[in-house]
């Protein structure tokens, strides 16, 4: 398979490649970066990014079911030390975590590699992902629409082929 087919494979298929070594773990984070690369200013979904950190992740051959698959973190509820944290709010641009939630410990011990954050409402509380702070996310498949539920942002990442999964808890 190339790694063009990629977008269309799920976290489980994508996890089961790497098992077998038919493609790296950073080889599947490169990919996912191209994509949002090439798609993030169309939809907007992924508000911040830490691709190096992904990569570097990658490079250390994750363990777990869902060794080396990309995925991406809403901005809301979840936070990771070192990363921007900013619940969709102006109140909260430039917030950094000091902490990393234990839900977060899990995806990483899952062997997930993040490669971002995804836009979300104001603290969760419109019922469509149009925050101030960043702008509406849109909807892939119609980009004059946005999406709903403060997981808009992951939701517009995954169906638009960014990554095959996403953090969201709508």
């Amino acid at each position: 398979m190339s790694l063009d087919g990629l977008a269309d494979l799920d976290a489980v298929a994508q996890a089961e490649m790497v098992r077998r070594r038919e493609v790296t773990a950073v080889e599947l984070v490169a990919a996912a970066i191209e994509r949002i690369e090439a798609l993030n200013p169309a939809v907007n979904a992924v508000i911040h990014t830490t691709f190096e950190q992904a990569l570097a992740a990658a490079a250390a051959t994750p363990t777990g079911p869902l060794a080396g698959v990309p995925y991406l973190l809403k901005d809301l509820i979840i936070e990771r030390a070192d990363d921007q944290f900013t619940e969709g709010s102006r109140f909260l641009a430039g917030t950094v975590s000091t902490f990393t939630s234990e839900l977060a410990l899990r995806l990483e011990r899952a062997g997930l590699v993040v490669l971002g954050r995804t836009n979300s409402p104001e603290f969760g509380m419109a019922p469509a992902c149009e925050p101030l702070l960043y702008g509406p996310t849109r909807n892939p498949w119609s980009l004059e629409h946005s999406t709903s539920g403060s997981s808009g942002g992951s939701a517009a990442a995954v169906a638009s082929g960014m990554v095959p999964m996403a953090h969201g808890n709508d």
